[in-house]
């Protein structure tokens, strides 16, 4: 059942799946905006293309005739997978799936409006001058995010009225893609926030992974710890609202979704089709599978009988410094190594930019251990590892 897949996204997740896919037999070819992006870098084959041009898009399926279209980032000419879908390609999880949860504005419409879920107050803009009056409306401190972006790219808060034009200005800087609009969200005085991966299979039941807590700045992921200590009834709640939400947009596959947790109550946040940054800390075997691992199976329909944790571990990232260079050198390898029931990936990145993620420390202990101790412990990993000027 060997199968062709397009892997649209080449960074440090995709890295991760095309091994995932090649362990399970399957031909890669990587697909992103620069050359030796790190999943090109294991890849079978790989193109450089720019992914918002449609009819560059069309050409790279043309050429290599895939069996299936995988998107591993948003800046992606979305709505050409319904007419490959038409083709009879498989799109993971689905067209509808990748087109509504690359854009905020759809995919949080189909969660609160359609489907009912519990989220912040929330209003668009796409001038500034529109931008000043949600503001007035959902109240200050707010969150404004672009409607297309990853890994908190053009994410700011707003707590005085100076702050409007700054965010403004940088949503636009951080946005993907050619779309001018900014979702404004209230601030959620939330005590936790939890990634619930979640697998849709093709012939089996939706699986739901033990959550995954994690801590952001600056609108991305410095650090996750796994499992995420939450209610019951917390849990309970958030995999309601995961089922629903993956259900309503159809396809196999893993999901990463987000939640804020406040005691027993769930606000719904975002959704990723497709491996999650928070996840990365399953690479170090929290899981029976890891996250990359369940991805490759679900969207080929190996079944899956079952999640189960085998490990706590934490996973903390390495950053580049806030300067631009081209062939970083990382050092303090040895160093990181000494330290017992620790592991690391680099991603191989050619090149860095202000804050730019560069590799990921991790950290295990048995089960029973304390979340508390392996994210210390991840911590010590990362101040190790350096990212160098060449």
């Amino acid at each position: 059942m060997r199968k062709k897949i397009l892997l649209l996204g080449s960074g440090e997740l995709g890295k991760e799946l095309v091994i995932a896919l090649q362990r399970y037999g399957q031909y890669v070819i990587a697909v992103d905006s620069y050359a030796n992006a790190p999943a090109m870098q294991v890849a079978h084959e790989f193109e450089v293309i720019d992914m918002l041009d449609g009819a560059a898009l069309d050409g790279l399926v043309a050429k290599h005739q895939p069996d299936l279209v995988v998107p591993e980032i948003e800046a992606i000419r979305t709505e050409r997978f319904y007419d490959y879908e038409k083709q009879g390609l498989q799109v993971v999880p689905s067209a509808k799936a990748a087109n509504f949860t690359m854009n905020r504005k759809a995919i949080r419409d189909l969660a609160a409006k359609d489907l009912g879920l519990k989220t912040a107050r929330y209003l668009y803009a796409t001038t500034a001058d529109e931008l000043k009056a949600a503001v007035a409306e959902v109240g200050m401190p707010c969150v404004v995010k672009p409607l297309m972006s990853s890994s908190g790219k053009g994410q700011s808060s707003i707590k005085t009225d100076a702050d409007i034009q700054k965010a403004w200005d940088y949503a636009l800087e951080g946005s993907r893609g050619d779309l001018v609009e900014v979702i404004v969200e209230e601030f959620i005085p939330f005590e936790s926030e939890i990634t619930l991966l979640t697998v849709s299979q093709k012939n089996g039941p939706t699986l739901f992974c033990p959550a995954i807590g994690h801590r952001q700045e600056r609108g991305d992921y410095q650090e996750s710890w796994q499992p995420a200590a939450l209610s019951e009834a917390a849990l309970n709640t958030a995999k309601d609202m995961a089922d629903k939400v993956t259900d309503a947009l159809t396809g196999a596959g893993l999901w990463g979704v987000e939640f804020f947790i406040s005691g027993d109550t769930v606000w719904f946040s975002e959704l990723s089709p497709r491996p999650h940054d928070t996840g990365m800390v399953t690479l170090i075997g929290s899981q029976n599978f890891s996250e990359f691992e369940l991805h490759a199976r679900a969207i080929l329909g190996l079944p899956i009988p079952e999640i189960t944790l085998e490990r706590v571990a934490a996973s903390a990232v390495v950053l580049a410094s806030d300067t631009n260079a081209n062939q970083p050198v990382i050092t303090g390898l040895e160093e990181a190594s000494v330290l017992p029931q620790t592991d690391f990936r680099v991603f191989g990145k050619p090149n860095t930019r202000p804050y730019r993620r560069m590799a990921v420390g991790l950290a295990y202990e048995g089960l029973g251990g304390s979340t508390d101790s392996v994210r210390k412990v991840a911590k010590e990993v990362v101040d190790c590892i350096k990212v160098n000027q060449p």
